[in-house]
């Protein structure tokens, strides 16, 4: 790191630069790793396929992935040979060398390659960015860096996949920084296949993504292999399934879910909570339809800024409608419904509010990412010198709202104005100075994502870390300055002038669906007792108790506990073993001792099973853990 610049091994430094180390083990240095077998990986398709077409190839979290154009998917035995190709390619210790190249000699050096070429011409107009970095290689020259793969003795010379002595083994569009040689990838795996469209655009070429991760050690790619086949057992969509909570139905739509009795509980136990803390905090609930004008939308800039995320219009009697992809425009409705006095602020107005975002379905991904999902949405309007306490005030409440279920804020990220945004750049300074004050004062650390912000304000996302080591973005907070403006609203401060408030959204949760998906992995689907859709299951040993169980379901009833009598015909172990795989947290076993001494026996999801313990006694237990919201 070169004052604050990522740049390889071999650049060497101006005097008086400030110079950091990234090493292997580093975020950073595994980013630089998993970036650089990117590109081997490119290199061992090109040496299997010669005429494949090869797009980006980026680090992502844990891992990297390449796009390639070719004429049919990847089979198993394709991935086996890739990665036999892409061991021998890490064994000749190739070099990775950074060129800088005219805009002309590189549209020349990839001319077979249309992907390379549309992003070549693509720095010129800025269109890349966020696809692999490439806009930031541009430059007044325009010059294009590149990347080539030299083996030892190789001369200068860079062609596009060539292998033939005197040309460079491999060379990619870059802007780096990579490790010195391929001998420095220490452990790799090819994970998965996938379609991916060019762009992300459902109109382009649908090319074929492989996905893999790379590590320091081979000790540390078996742990995370060993992490990945945990989280593979705690998918929420394969969970959902086995424990009859939401389903997908093809009838229905992707990213559409429909909630069973089952997912439905933990759903309203969820916005129990939610609606009864908003109220403690000082929330407004209120209520807003799931359709509206399209003049609203324009109005509020998402027709300009955010179309392609919204479902097409409908007409109706003449006149154009939206499925709502946000709450915040009737939110603003309600504030600028009548005069509001400063001594009202800050108010603050919450509602579960259903939204309907268009996600590509090739993005769709079960709850976690829907097209159809249910905001724990809140908007507060407040003088401008409050924002800052109005955010650190939020930060306490998601801090409440997370240590209910064992999370807590791990990672958060400031991010600013992108490019692609409304309202003046003073609103934007004097939102984006305030972001940071909050955090400080929260005393939350925080990592900064340039250019990331929505498009009428800067946000803070809020990632938790699950049971096993995953980070999920959960909460957004957002200062925006731009939309009372847009909107016209107006409070009348002490001095009797009307002024603009300030405005900050927010959603703790993320969305219902999100958060219950997150939780559902995070639990493995073993929810807490207060969470659990079922919470107590009463088995007789023989028809002769089911009565007995009868006066125990009774007075489980009676105190609001969830509870059957499981009295079927299978075995007693068939019904200990169903529940066990349902993850009841409590079964309360009764025969002949228990009826006559008005005892059950507890077998707890965990731990030892009880013996001759009173009713009364296991009722006030577990009304307690409910009430307590005990994990």
């Amino acid at each position: 790191m070169v004052d604050g610049e990522q740049r390889d091994l071999s650049c060497v430094p101006e005097a008086g630069s400030s110079v950091a180390v990234i090493t292997q083990t580093d975020e950073l240095g595994r980013a630089i790793v998993r970036h650089s077998t990117a590109h081997v990986l490119a290199q061992a398709v090109l040496r299997l396929w010669p005429d494949a077409g090869y797009a980006i190839g980026p680090p992502i979290e844990d891992g990297f992935y390449y796009d390639f154009d070719m004429p049919r998917p990847f089979t198993p035995e394709d991935i086996e040979r890739i990665e036999s190709e892409m061991s021998a390619i890490i064994k000749e210790n190739q070099r990775f060398e950074r060129t800088e190249v005219e805009r002309d000699e590189a549209l020349d050096l990839f001319k077979s390659q249309p992907y390379k070429i549309e992003i070549i011409e693509g720095v010129r107009r800025a269109e890349t960015k966020g696809d692999d970095g490439l806009a930031s290689e541009a430059s007044d020259d325009e010059v294009i860096s590149i990347y080539c793969n030299r083996r030892a003795g190789e001369q200068e010379k860079a062609g596009a996949g060539g292998q033939a002595d005197g040309e460079a083994a491999f060379v990619d569009l870059c802007r780096g920084p990579h490790v010195p040689a391929t001998g420095r990838i220490k452990a790799f795996k090819l994970l998965r296949t996938s379609g991916a469209y060019w762009r992300g655009d459902e109109h382009r070429p649908m090319l074929q993504r492989i996905y893999g991760t790379a590590w320091e050690s081979k000790d540390a790619l078996k742990a995370y292999l060993s992490r990945l086949e945990e989280a593979e057992r705690r998918d929420h969509r394969l969970l959902g399934r086995e424990l009859e909570l939401y389903s997908w139905p093809d009838e229905v739509g992707p990213g559409l879910a429909v909630w069973h009795p089952n997912g439905a509980i933990i759903r309203s136990k969820l916005e129990e909570m939610s609606r009864r803390m908003h109220l403690e905090h000082g929330y407004q609930p209120v209520y807003t339809p799931h359709i509206g004008k399209g003049a609203l939308w324009s109005a509020s800039g998402h027709l300009d800024y955010y179309r392609e995320n919204m479902f097409p219009a409908m007409e109706i009697e003449g006149t154009e409608y939206f499925n709502k992809p946000m709450n915040c425009p009737f939110h603003i409705l309600v504030y600028g419904s009548k005069t509001r006095s400063y001594r009202e602020l800050p108010l603050r107005l919450s509602e579960l509010g259903t939204v309907y975002r268009y996600e590509r379905s090739g993005t769709v991904h079960g709850l976690l990412r829907a097209r159809g999902l249910t905001l724990d949405d809140s908007h507060i309007f407040c003088r401008p010198d409050q924002v800052v306490d109005e955010i650190v005030g939020v930060i306490d409440f998601l801090r409440e709202l997370y240590g209910t279920v064992g999370l807590r804020p791990d990672r958060v990220r400031f991010s600013t104005k992108p490019e692609k945004a409304v309202g003046a750049q003073q609103m934007w300074e004097r939102a984006e100075s305030a972001i940071p004050e909050a955090l400080d004062r929260a005393g939350l650390p925080f990592q900064i994502d340039a250019g990331d912000g929505a498009f009428y304000g800067p946000k803070i996302d809020v990632d938790v870390r699950d049971a096993i080591g995953r980070y999920w973005q959960l909460a957004t907070i957002q200062v925006d300055f731009h939309l009372p403006e847009r909107f016209g609203l107006e409070y009348v401060d002490d001095a009797g002038e009307r002024v603009r408030p300030a405005m900050i959204h927010r959603a703790l949760f993320g969305s219902i669906e999100r958060f219950t998906g997150v939780l559902v992995e995070h639990f493995a689907g073993a929810f807490p007792a207060w969470l659990a859709p079922l919470q107590v299951a009463v088995i007789p040993i023989a028809d002769r108790h089911v009565t007995y169980a009868g006066e125990v379901l009774a007075r489980l009833h009676r105190c609001a506990v969830r509870a059957v009598v499981d009295d079927s015909d299978d075995t007693l172990g068939a019904r200990i073993r169903r529940h066990q795989l349902h993850k009841v947290p409590y079964m309360l076993i009764v025969g002949d001792n228990e009826a006559s001494s008005a005892t059950v026996s507890v077998r707890p999801r965990s731990g030892a099973e009880r013996r001759d313990v009173r009713i009364d006694d296991f009722v006030e237990q577990v009304s307690d853990e409910i009430e307590r919201r005990r994990l």
